[in-house]
Formats: structure tokens, C-alpha cells, sequence
């Protein structure tokens, strides 16, 4: 006996098993001057340069921005050393992840990433047929031999965030390339490196070197962090010439906004706007991870322009309720339940004011004192 047609379309099998990315609080109760730590966005804001650019591109909206992204290409590759060939233009590195999950993973294959991995990746598995398959990791930090041990012959995909979100910590590059050298040749490596800019170790790399010298590896960046253009949602990544043909074929044809990718040309130009960036996180980060662990909390070492601060399983001390109670101070961080962490908070490195105003918030939240 046939089986009834559907009243309505039904989305295919998968789709709504997928939880839904949820972004970072954004608002403060009335009256409360908001200071939003939840997204990691950089308290220096974009260039000066790029707000120009941006402005200027208002003058010619009706026009169709170049599909090729021709010019952002050649200014990244420029400051890299790269073949502008082989760098693909996304909104934002969410769509290039989610376009590289698309053209490698369907029904049947699997995608691996680690236990605190950014929640899009899972997402853009399950979006595209294919099986997330979590690895534990070590103190927070990727193990490279439970990824390489997870590996079975239907993997095709392995991400790897780093520097990770939202744990802030890393992997050294002969971790990056034992992982890579254990990896069968058709499995895609993807290195999400949307904070590689803010890391000062010197055993880092962001993944450029392994791209160059692989078949199989693609580094992803972001104009959303240090150069602050989250707005806009601007993202790009480097590949070898067969990955950038493939994510070329099936991306929309305009799929960067044009004030996006003048904006992203004049921001990567800027290097003294970076530098200071680079030196506010240096000065900040170090200082709220030593002010923040005297109050007795614990604190995941970071490299990023955020921290991953732990709270006790106390009744009335929980990351729940210290939530809260920043928050009616305006405080917004970003609770990380969603990560399989429901007893911490992430901290995004903010300016002067909203850090002071943090750790005095979190002393007064563990005396137990009145949260207004």
C-alpha cells in the first residue's frame, strides 16, 4: 500500500536535527550602559580606512560587486605571499566552511572535529547529510591522536579551530602538521583560523605553509575579528587549486557584498590599526586572566581576544548565576552551554572600562554581594 503524500513539504532527513547557532546576548536591561563581551568582537572597532571605504561604496549600490572578488584577492595575496588563485572570498568563514562541507561530505561520509570545536561545523555536517563524529580533547586543547584514531574509511573532513573557540587554546604547528601526516590524502584538513592574527607563540602557525606544500589542506580567516568587520561578514580561505575550483563552482556568483569587499581591502592595508590591536589584546588579556584567577576562579590559558572563565558548581556561584548577575550590571558574556560547558562563561577581551568593570563585577558576584 503506498504511503500518503506529505500535507506539506518535509525538509529531508537530518535538517531538523539540527540545533540552531545561536549568537551571543547583545542587550542590557533599561537603563544599564551595555558593554557586550559575548561575540568577541574588537573594542577598537574596523580602520578608519575601511569606515571610508565602506562609506564610499555607498555611491554606487546599484551596481553588482565583481563576483570574483578580484581585488580583495590580490590585496590578501599581497600580504601574504599568496597566488591570489588559490584564495576564495565567503560572507563571512561560516559560508567557506559550510562550502567546503558541502562540496566533500554527503549522505554516509563523516566529519570529525574536537569535543569544544566551533558549534558550525557540526552544523554544516548535519546540513549536508554527513555524520559529526566528536573527539574528547585534553585540557581543553585537540588531541591528534584521538582525531587520527577517529579517523574510519567513510571520514572525509577534519576541522580543526585554531586557535579553538570558545577554549582560546592551541594547537603548535608540528601537532598541525603529525595531525596532517597521519591523515589519509583524500581526508580534507581544515584549519578555522579566525584568530591566528591575536596569537604571539612561536611555535604557531596559522597554516599557510601546509596549504602551500598539501593537497588536502585549506586555511580559513576571518575579517570579523581583529579587523573588525563583522558587520559586513567577510571571510576568505587558502587552498590548493582543485579545493578553490570546486568551492568556485558551487558559491553564489555575487555571494560578497560589494561595500564588504572595499572595506576588507582598505582593513588589510591598515597595518598600524592590527599592531594596536594586537597591542591591546597583549596588555588586557594577561591582566584580566591574573586578576580574574586571584578571585579564586579558574581561567583556560588563551591566546585569543577572549577567555574561558570556569565557575564552582555552588549553589548561588554557578556560571548561571554569575550570568545574570552580570548582566544587570551590563555586563554581557557569553554562556557556552551550548559547547557542553555549562559551568563557565566566555570573556571577550574588551576595552579599559568594560574590563575593569568585569572583574569588579565578578569580586562583588563572589562576595556575594547586591548585583545592581
Amino acid at each position: 500500500m503506498t504511503a500518503a503524500a506529505p500535507a506539506r513539504p518535509v525538509p529531508r532527513p537530518g535538517v531538523l536535527a539540527i540545533e540552531a547557532y545561536v549568537p551571543g546576548k547583545s542587550a542590557a536591561p533599561a537603563g544599564v550602559k551595555l558593554h557586550k563581551l559575548s561575540s568577541n568582537e574588537t573594542p577598537l572597532g574596523p580602520s578608519p580606512r575601511a569606515v571610508e571605504a565602506y562609506k564610499k561604496a555607498a555611491e554606487k549600490l546599484e551596481f553588482y560587486p565583481d563576483g570574483s572578488a578580484i581585488a580583495l584577492r590580490e590585496a590578501i595575496g599581497a600580504k601574504y605571499g599568496l597566488d591570489p588563485a588559490r584564495i576564495v572570498c565567503g560572507a563571512g568563514s561560516d559560508e567557506l566552511l559550510n562550502l567546503l562541507t558541502h562540496a566533500y561530505v554527503g549522505p554516509g561520509d563523516e566529519g570529525i572535529y574536537s569535543q569544544y570545536g566551533f558549534l558550525v561545523y557540526k552544523i554544516a555536517l548535519l546540513a549536508a547529510g554527513g555524520t559529526p563524529v566528536v573527539v574528547p580533547e585534553k585540557d581543553y586543547v585537540a588531541d591528534v591522536d584521538a582525531i587520527l584514531a577517529a579517523v574510519t574509511p567513510r571520514t572525509k573532513i577534519v576541522f580543526l579551530a585554531n586557535p579553538n573557540n570558545p577554549t582560546g587554546t592551541y594547537l603548535p604547528f608540528e601537532e598541525v602538521k603529525r595531525l596532517h601526516a597521519g591523515l589519509p590524502p583524500h581526508v580534507l584538513l581544515v584549519l578555522d583560523a579566525a584568530y591566528a592574527e591575536y596569537v604571539r607563540r612561536n611555535d604557531y602557525a596559522s597554516g599557510i605553509e601546509l596549504v602551500s606544500t598539501s593537497d588536502n589542506v585549506v586555511m580559513c580567516r576571518t575579517f570579523s575579528k581583529i579587523y573588525g568587520l563583522a558587520l559586513l561578514r567577510l571571510g576568505w580561505c587558502y587552498a590548493p587549486a582543485h579545493v578553490a575550483d570546486a568551492l568556485n563552482r558551487i558559491r553564489g556568483p555575487f555571494n560578497v557584498g560589494g561595500p564588504a569587499l572595499e572595506a576588507g581591502v582598505a582593513a588589510i592595508a591598515d597595518d598600524a590599526h592590527v599592531a594596536e590591536a594586537v597591542a591591546h589584546n597583549e596588555r588586557w588579556l594577561p591582566w584580566l586572566t591574573q586578576e580574574i584567577e586571584a578571585l579564586g576562579l579558574t581561567v583556560t590559558p588563551s591566546v585569543g581576544n577572549f577567555l574561558l572563565v570556569h565557575f564552582p558548581e555552588t549553589a548561588g556561584k554557578t556560571a548561571k548565576a554569575a550570568d545574570a548577575f552580570l548582566t544587570q550590571r551590563g555586563l554581557i558574556l557569553r554562556a557556552v552551554g551550548a559547547y557542553g560547558l555549562p559551568n563557565a562563561l566566555r570573556l571577550t577581551v574588551g576595552g579599559e572600562e568594560a574590563n575593569r568593570l568585569v572583574v569588579q563585577a565578578l569580586r562583588d558576584f563572589m562576595k556575594g554581594e547586591a548585583g545592581a
